[in-house]
């Protein structure tokens, strides 16, 4: 094992992670998902509490932790960042790069490799995924690791040896996977391997991927951070499981509907213009003869292509970054319809080079976009609140801008101002549901951090410096905003600094409020 990592030419590999890697910082946090996720990290690092996942101080069991402590790791390094929070995005598609690499390179030969890694680079897909501050890139390249070391392991098996060490590793890859997102990180790869030996009508070899050095090594890597959870927080197991997953999965009120045709589409356009080379490759008979194994490949990656999608047009919600691990079987089909060619003709090489241009062209042009036009970026804000005081109070009224608390690198949760009875709190799949649901895991934060609109006074006007974030039409509802200047303004966002007042100095405004507080 150790003789072939050795003859294995690492050089294509650099590249591809140079490629993604020289524009990781090129653009603000698109929010929420970025600002989300960097801060839930970002909160790590100040509190030192690594294992529990808080947003704006609350438990937050949305996802486990993997991106959150590869994230908060590089953050304790390097400060709040843009690229320290894209760096578990960079290191899950770099998972999946090298597997998918070193896969191709074993059954299909050098240039085979590199030219899956070519169309797998280029995809704009993945090459947003892969400096796209979320958990799907990590989960994606896990599951990629994941499918491609069990099948390893299935051909191996298949000719009477036995791969212990890739057992392992593909254990290994599916307890991360666990750790990236969830069940999705067994329950996809064991979808795609399942039912690629059932079509390869070797059933047969499914007991023996069942190792316990495997499983033990899987519950060993998986269960503590799930047992300490649970022990700490009682309802831990239920919001987990049956609300982030099962729930999510199986009913329609969550965000992003679509239709049943949106994961095909997505695959078409952000992966063109590779995925036509994918329908080349199912029809073309101009290639060499076969090698033994290859047949057995084209299966594996049509059932992983198809099980990754049929899979997630299910539900009604749907997400792009959902579709990642569905970028790498297209890639070893793509290099497959030009790279099995036993003579390329030049009208071929012509079309694979333009090819390349093309996704390469649209690769740069999606990231100037990105930096161009900020999806919802409060970055401005955020750095003027680097201003704030360690003794100021900071207020969010009538929203939660995920992105503020990283770039202002605030090391206290903030006070969010909401009408927070209002029904449609639990309904809707927001931010207002994603703090409420965090509040019931520790009410008593909850109710220190989430304030309604009647604690106005108490929270306004005080003898305390307060910093305020809110949009341009909270000065209606907070009549004391109306005469302080506004510090700093991106979009429709504004930051207010409300002096200190006491109780000779009330704030304009204050009295219709509720009055002024005792000093503290």
């Amino acid at each position: 094992m150790i003789r072939q990592f050795r003859r294995v030419a690492w050089w294509p590999l650099l590249a591809v992670f140079a490629w993604w890697a020289v524009t990781l910082s090129a653009r603000g946090f698109a929010v929420p998902d970025e600002g989300r996720y960097a801060g839930v990290a970002w909160s790590m690092v100040t509190t030192g509490d690594w294992l529990v996942p808080r947003l704006d101080g609350l438990p937050y069991f949305h996802k486990p932790p993997l991106f959150y402590w590869i994230t908060a790791a590089a953050m304790q390094w390097a400060g709040p960042v843009e690229w320290a929070a894209r760096l578990a995005s960079l290191l899950g598609a770099m998972t999946g790069a090298t597997a998918l690499y070193l896969f191709a390179r074993r059954w299909e030969g050098e240039r085979f490799g590199r030219l899956a890694l070519v169309s797998l680079a280029t995809q704009v897909l993945v090459f947003i995924g892969a400096q796209f501050a979320n958990l799907d890139m990590l989960v994606a390249g896990c599951i990629t690791a994941t499918v491609l070391a069990f099948a390893h392991a299935a051909l191996v098996l298949a000719g009477g040896d036995r791969p212990r060490a890739t057992l392992l590793a593909a254990y290994l890859f599916t307890a991360l996977g666990v750790l990236a997102k969830g069940l999705i990180g067994i329950v996809l790869p064991c979808g795609v391997i399942v039912a690629w030996l059932l079509l390869q009508r070797q059933w047969r070899i499914l007991p023996s991927l069942v190792w316990w050095p495997g499983v033990l090594l899987f519950a060993v890597v998986v269960a503590p951070w799930f047992v300490l959870m649970q022990r700490q927080f009682p309802e831990f197991s239920w919001y987990f499981f049956y609300v982030q997953h099962f729930a999510r999965f199986a009913q329609g009120g969550f965000n992003n509907r679509q239709p049943a045709y949106f994961y095909p589409v997505v695959v078409l356009l952000l992966a063109f213009p590779w995925s036509l080379w994918v329908f080349r490759g199912a029809g073309s008979a101009a290639v060499s003869e076969p090698m033994p194994v290859t047949p057995a490949l084209r299966r594996l990656c049509w059932t992983w292509l198809l099980v990754v999608t049929i899979f997630f047009s299910l539900p009604q919600s749907k997400l792009v970054g959902y579709i990642f691990p569905a970028a790498f079987p297209l890639a070893l089909l793509a290099a497959g319809a030009f790279g099995r060619a036993e003579f390329p003709s030049r009208r071929l090489r012509l079309w694979w080079r333009i090819s390349t241009g093309v996704a390469v062209g649209a690769c740069v042009t999606a990231v100037a976009f990105g930096a161009l036009n900020p999806f919802h970026s409060s970055r401005a804000i955020g750095v003027a609140l680097r201003q704030a005081g360690p003794s100021d109070r900071i207020v969010f009224v009538k929203g939660y801008w995920f992105d503020i608390p990283v770039y202002a690198a605030l090391r206290r949760p903030v006070i969010v101002m909401d009408d927070w009875n209002d029904a449609s709190v639990k309904e809707r799949d927001n931010w207002r549901k994603e703090l409420a649901d965090a509040g019931r895991f520790d009410p008593a934060a909850g109710k220190a951090l989430l304030l309604p609109f009647s604690d106005a006074s108490t929270v306004l006007c005080t003898p305390v410096t307060t910093w305020v974030v809110g949009d341009a039409a909270s000065v209606a509802q907070f009549p004391m905003l109306e005469r302080e200047a506004i510090v700093a303004a991106q979009g429709d966002v504004r930051l207010w600094r409300l002096a200190a007042t006491s109780a000779q100095q009330t704030r304009v405004g204050c009295a219709q409020a509720g009055g002024l507080p005792p000093a503290s």
